[in-house]
């Protein structure tokens, strides 16, 4: 079951390949141990591939290239997107790209998708979860007083949901969890299968 994931592991080593702080305190809530491999590789976003897809397939980029070297233990990649208007939105590249995103949130609707890849003895499995989060409107003086903290500069879309950012958000419909970077619900559900002998029937 999914309390008992450290028992099931039967002593497999379990690696998560990204270098996110925020992945690595929800891992915590999984499992009693774990380590940290982030993987090196540039990222590349396949030609044609549709923008609610991306985080599953760097996920899956991200998770081969840490476990071809660890085909015994379990591995876990993670990838998560900001999408609003058909626009993928990345980590700002300075204060007035953060400025931009954050326009762009304000007062609508947004999706978050977390892409995840599992891998253990040469098999994976790779799925995506979608949540909508709301901004409520924002005014200018809002926007570069939230920039000066200095917190939208590591984050996808420009904004933090479990620190400040929170501030900004009306309200959202999915798992919060998976806005902060894993969705801990279906993952844990999803190793739960695999961990049972069930290899990645989790659809």
């Amino acid at each position: 079951m999914i309390f008992e994931l450290d028992k099931m592991l039967r002593g497999r080593e379990v690696i998560l390949a990204s270098r996110s702080p925020r992945r690595r305190e929800l891992m915590k809530l999984l499992f009693d141990s774990f380590t940290v491999e982030p993987a090196v590789g540039e990222e590349m976003i396949p030609p044609g591939a549709e923008a609610e897809d991306v985080s599953r397939l760097l996920a899956v980029q991200k998770c081969r290239e840490v476990a071809a070297g660890h085909e015994s233990a379990l591995v876990i990649g993670c990838d998560t997107t900001v999408i609003c208007a058909g626009q993928i939105l990345g980590k700002p590249a300075d204060a007035r790209d953060a400025a931009r995103m954050l326009r762009l949130l304000s007062g609508s609707t947004h999706q978050v998708v977390s892409g995840v890849c599992i891998s253990l003895s040469g098999k994976e499995e790779s799925f995506s979860v979608s949540t909508d989060v709301t901004f409520r409107p924002l005014s200018e003086a809002e926007i570069e007083a939230y920039i000066a903290t200095g917190e939208p500069m590591d984050k996808a879309g420009a904004y933090g949901i479990q620190e400040k950012g929170g501030l900004l958000v009306s309200s959202f419909n999915g798992d919060f969890f998976n806005v902060v970077g894993l969705p801990v619900e279906r993952l844990a559900l999803a190793l739960d299968k695999l961990l049972g002998g069930e290899y990645f029937d989790i659809r």
